[in-house]
């Protein structure tokens, strides 16, 4: 019998990773390890220490080895700082988008390749596919609800012929039940609803103790003043809640005025200023490599667990032009645009206006 090809499996020290670990050793086809992140170890919020031994405690019962990988320098430069830069300059990025790029199948990757593994695999809903060619697609999850094909729209074939996603097939009620039944600590254990590697943290909260606050006007669109705000940096396009404006009238952002640290609002969540026919994406990646032909018809994500909507994409110069079939709400700079085609997803890029 030949050797084994060597996995290195990201435990996070949830039930997903977990049960995408206890697959992969129960297949008999790999060497499998076991390897945990640390990226953040800051905040009463942050539970590193106990995940870390979460996963430690699985890795145990499944008997294979186990490592603690120290990127928290690197997730603050990459993923942290990007994050803090993004806001700052008036746009709501995804740091779950960049913690994937840089992290998860970027430095974990190449550290695992250079610990001798030929793979690495992760707990993400999504399913890859070998193409005959040798290219990999991915493609939505079985599991719809929790589908993550959103957050890996920049990975590259380079990244995918390393990659496995072992519950891609499987539903989260499915996973739970693996998990029960081979008795792994982390059966029962919530999901992480919070920022990426952060913790369970209320994301309003963390960004005030993060950027500097600076009073400056609410105003509606017709150019009402009608309150104040503690920094435009803190609101994104299509809130309602925390913009503090009392009166019985729902307002929800509609625009931030960056340089004169104005927030534009709308009356109701209907009004036109709230939805756009179109938008620009920049940094455009495709899974494939190469782009397809345009124009091409196929439906869009502009944020996660939406429902995919129809729309044509054209080329911009060097960008992509979005055309939506139906005006869509809250389209926000910074945030990820991803295409789908018939359940594959193909690719995505940053929303520019």
């Amino acid at each position: 019998m030949g050797k084994k090809p060597k996995v290195f499996i990201a435990m996070s020290g949830g039930v997903d990773s977990s049960v995408a670990a206890a697959l992969l050793v129960n297949s008999g086809n790999f060497d499998v390890v076991g390897a945990h992140m640390k990226c953040w170890s800051e905040g009463s919020y942050c539970t590193s220490e106990r995940d870390a031994e979460d996963a430690r405690l699985v890795a145990a019962k499944l008997g294979i080895p186990f490592y603690v990988f120290d990127f928290e320098e690197e997730y603050r430069g990459k993923v942290f700082g990007y994050m803090v830069d993004r806001y700052l300059s008036g746009e709501t990025p995804n740091p779950d988008v960049m913690c994937n790029k840089e992290i998860k199948f970027g430095i974990f990757l190449k550290k695992a390749l250079e610990l001798g593994a030929e793979f690495i695999a992760t707990g993400h809903y999504v399913r890859s596919l070998r193409t005959p060619d040798g290219k990999v697609t991915l493609h939505r999850a079985i599991d719809s609800g929790k589908d993550q094909s959103y957050f890996l729209w920049t990975l590259t074939q380079d990244q995918l012929k390393s990659c496995f996603f072992p519950i891609g097939d499987y539903i989260k009620k499915d996973v739970r039940k693996i998990a029960e039944g081979l008795g792994l600590a982390t059966s029962k254990k919530k999901d992480s609803q919070g920022l990426c590697f952060v913790g369970d943290v209320d994301f309003s909260d963390f960004l005030r103790n993060v950027l500097p606050q600076r009073k400056g006007e609410i105003i509606t669109v017709s150019g009402k003043k009608i309150g104040e705000h503690d920094g435009v940096e803190f609101y994104t396009i299509g809130q309602r809640k925390g913009i503090g404006i009392g009166g019985g009238i729902p307002y929800y952002v509609a625009d931030k005025n960056i340089k004169e640290n104005k927030l534009i609002v709308a009356e109701g969540p209907y009004d036109g200023s709230l939805f756009k026919n179109e938008t620009t994406l920049t940094d455009v990646n495709w899974i494939l490599g190469a782009p397809p032909k345009l124009p091409l018809d196929i439906n869009v994500m502009i944020r996660y667990r939406q429902t995919p909507h129809k729309a044509r994409i054209t080329k911009k110069g060097s960008n992509i032009l979005v055309k939506f079939k139906d005006p869509q709400r809250a389209v926000t700079t910074g945030q990820s645009a991803v295409f789908y085609k018939d359940g594959e997803m193909l690719g995505g890029g940053v929303i520019v206006r």
